[in-house]
């Protein structure tokens, strides 16, 4: 039997294997009406644990595998079409629209906002390509950030999430999972450090430099050509230089950015040190209210996922079936629970979409907790 027979074949079995799908959907669809009027949840894991067991044990050793990949993503289908054919609205969707009828239509320009380090950090920089004319207060920490913005001290807040050479800023993944707060927009921030120094230095007098750690690891080339200089890190860029100028010290220098140089008054020793000349870190503007301004077509969520094989399949499976692309997943270990993950996910769809509202329907469904943390825009 030649190639052409073989895929003739095929293509016969994928028109019955059609025909029996949509046949399974109907059928599904008159389960949905089923379970609407007698009150029942779409989701039965007892019944779809016997269904996968019975598929790979009719399947077999040898294909037993596949088949539960197929009768969980058939699962899957089936449960998204009775949640929207049942179209039940949640308290979170009541909110959302609450909060796009509530926001204003144009973006603040001059609030009162949070940011992380001193004059001259990326924070800032970030800060004021978000807003026009931002009044800025300045805060040792990431957690004083998120502080400000859950007391009411400032309206927004701004901070570093991840850089495309280092990753994901963990600590403040770890504070998002304590603190309550909404995303209302993101900005990308192309970042070039420079060694710093006082007047008067030179580069191979230099025995120590300060910078933040995220900084420090997109310098490690340039940082190797200077083995016997000792590295240490600091809260901020921008805290470096200054610590660098207060010092008046020549031996010592921080790795920073440009207009650190031109504000506190310090001498560029060495520019672009960057691994990477196309680097950039991604800042978030975080809000205590839920607020959604017009072209909001990224959202982002935490969850909980029950620890046992298939969780974060379910979960991404979803998402494939209502189309909607995942651009960021990260997780991070929840403290005083065993082998427990918050799983982050960014995702591409816009909040007025038929996708959005069904997949904010579908979230009970698919973990143990969940957080929306809001719909929003990104700067350019």
């Amino acid at each position: 039997m030649d190639l052409n027979e073989l895929r003739q074949q095929i293509n016969c079995i994928d028109d019955e294997l059609l025909n029996l799908f949509t046949r399974r959907m109907d059928l599904a669809s008159q389960v949905a009406d089923y379970k609407r009027d007698h009150n029942l949840p779409i989701l039965q894991p007892a019944r779809e644990r016997e269904i996968l067991k019975n598929a790979a044990e009719k399947a077999g050793p040898q294909l037993g595998g596949y088949a539960r990949v197929l009768f969980s993503m058939l699962m899957e289908l089936s449960k998204s079409y009775q949640n929207k054919r049942n179209n039940t609205e949640i308290e979170l969707h009541k909110q959302i629209e609450t909060a796009i009828e509530s926001t204003p239509r144009l973006f603040p320009q001059a609030p009162m906002v949070a940011c992380q380090g001193v004059e001259g950090a990326n924070s800032q920089i970030a800060c004021e390509k978000i807003f026009k004319n931002p009044f800025i207060m300045y805060f040792k920490s990431f957690e004083s950030v998120f502080t400000a913005i859950e007391q009411g001290l400032c309206q927004y807040g701004i901070l570093p999430i991840e850089n495309s050479t280092a990753g994901s800023v963990k600590k403040v993944y770890d504070l998002m999972i304590r603190h309550n707060f909404s995303i209302v927009r993101t900005f990308r921030l192309k970042i070039d450090h420079n060694l710093l120094a006082n007047k008067g230095a030179k580069l191979e007098d230099i025995r120590e430099i300060y910078s933040h750690e995220q900084a420090i690891g997109q310098c490690g080339t340039f940082l190797e050509t200077l083995p016997s200089v000792k590295v240490i890190a600091v809260e901020n860029t921008a805290v470096a230089a200054k610590m660098v100028a207060d010092s008046g010290r020549t031996d010592i220098a921080a790795i920073s950015s440009r207009p650190c140089a031109e504000l506190y008054g310090l001498v560029n020793l060495a520019a672009g040190i960057q691994d990477k000349d196309n680097n950039r870190t991604r800042f978030i503007c975080i809000s205590k209210n839920l607020e959604i301004y017009p072209g909001a077509d990224k959202t982002s969520i935490m969850m909980i996922l029950p620890h046992r094989p298939g969780s974060l399949y379910r979960v991404l499976a979803r998402l494939y079936v209502l189309g909607i692309n995942v651009t960021k997943l990260e997780s991070r270990p929840i403290s005083n629970r065993d082998f427990e993950f918050m799983f982050y996910f960014d995702l591409d769809t816009s909040i007025y979409s038929e996708e959005f509202v069904q997949l904010m329907c579908e979230l009970d469904d698919l973990c143990e907790e969940f957080k929306y943390l809001g719909s929003y825009s990104e700067v350019v």
